[in-house]
């Protein structure tokens, strides 16, 4: 039988299908699997399934033969998740585009995956001040001693600084590139590199050997907003990718905070333009920011010997509407969300937080029941 996972790199092959239909595509359909077998009718009734994107896809499927496509992939790319692989990280699949293949290289933490780890994004100019440098060495140092692992780009500026001051302070860091993991950009942070192997991770959407594109860069963005539980602006202007960043978190709702900055000083003239839209201050009182960050809630699992029954009546009105249309029988995703009434994002986020916290319980093909 071929894995789900064959099926997440084989549907990422056909040009037009992005992380956003295929995420259409399995909630539509139950498995990426079963999408693979449908019909041109069927597959038309998909959102976003045009008529020239049916005409791709049935066109290059047929030259396509998943169980062979990953067994290559897994000859030529020796660490990679799919999101039917239950190690794929837990907070970015709760948002509306994950990578279809996620690769990785360094030091796996489980309890970051799972999402009972924090961890908080920094992002900024690649040309920082003094000021801005200043504050994110203090920042990222506070939170690696707090035990919130630092998520970044690992690009010149602010990216570098961050992680850097992570690792010295004997954190862990994650660093989201913009080419294959085995492609040091830039070529100066080779020495940065090697370090974040040995103290946490470096991930990409793209394959090994991909070199920098321009246009990869913004997409990575969103990468590292949703392996995030909150995003800090450190110094950017306003035409930066961290604000990209920020919109981002936004639309998943993570929360943005923004170092304020002199109103003339261009390095902060996109994080007054953060604030003046309700980002949170970024103030000189650390322990504040600690707090905050450490009031997010997190994807706790809860042990297995505690009742479901005695921990009902603590469930947010989402997750009661969601398990109150559970049945003691399998149920499809899309049942689900039909039943509910909820969007399909707000059903997959309440679902993935049902299921570690022991209520519910995945099977294969999309389908959840009561544990």
């Amino acid at each position: 039988m071929v894995e789900e996972g064959a099926y997440w790199l084989a549907w990422a092959q056909i040009s037009g299908i992005g992380p956003v239909l295929l995420r259409r595509l399995q909630q539509h359909f139950g498995t990426l699997a079963t999408a693979w077998n449908a019909t041109k009718v069927q597959l038309g009734e998909v959102e976003g399934f045009g008529f020239q994107t049916l005409e791709k896809v049935v066109q290059q499927r047929s030259r396509l033969h998943p169980e062979q496509l990953f067994t290559k992939h897994q000859q030529e790319n020796s660490h990679f998740w799919t999101p039917a692989n239950p190690d794929y990280p837990r907070l970015l699949l709760e948002t509306p585009s994950p990578p279809p293949i996620l690769y990785y290289r360094g030091e796996v933490e489980l309890q970051e995956n799972l999402g009972q780890k924090p961890m908080v994004g920094i992002v900024g100019t690649r040309q920082p001040s003094e000021y801005g440098i200043r504050w994110t060495r203090q920042i990222s140092t506070a939170l690696a001693k707090n035990g919130f692992t630092v998520v970044s780009g690992m690009a010149e500026g602010i990216d570098t600084e961050s992680h850097i001051a992570a690792m010295k302070a004997g954190g862990r860091t994650i660093a989201v590139l913009g080419t294959g993991v085995d492609v040091i950009y830039p070529h100066k942070n080779r020495d940065l590199y090697k370090q974040i192997l040995t103290a946490g991770l470096v991930v990409s959407e793209y394959p090994t050997k991909t070199p920098p594109d321009r246009t990869h860069f913004p997409r990575r963005n969103r990468i590292i907003a949703g392996l995030s539980r909150a995003i800090l602006v450190m110094e950017a202007p306003l035409k930066s990718g961290a604000l990209i960043t920020a919109t981002y978190a936004n639309e998943f709702g993570r929360d943005v905070y923004a170092l304020p900055g002199r109103l003339d000083d261009y390095p902060s003239q996109g994080c007054l333009k953060l604030l003046s839209q309700g980002a949170s201050f970024i103030l000189k009182e650390l322990d504040e920011l600690l707090t905050m960050l450490g009031a997010i809630p997190q994807i706790d699992a809860i042990e297995a010997s505690t009742a479901p029954e005695q921990l009902m009546p603590t469930l947010s009105p989402e997750l009661q509407k969601v398990i109150d249309a559970m049945a003691s029988d399998a149920l499809p995703f899309d049942f689900i969300v039909q039943q509910t009434g909820m969007a399909a994002g707000s059903v997959s986020s309440a679902l993935l937080q049902l299921e570690l916290m022991g209520f519910i319980s995945q099977l294969p093909g999309m389908r959840y029941q009561k544990s």
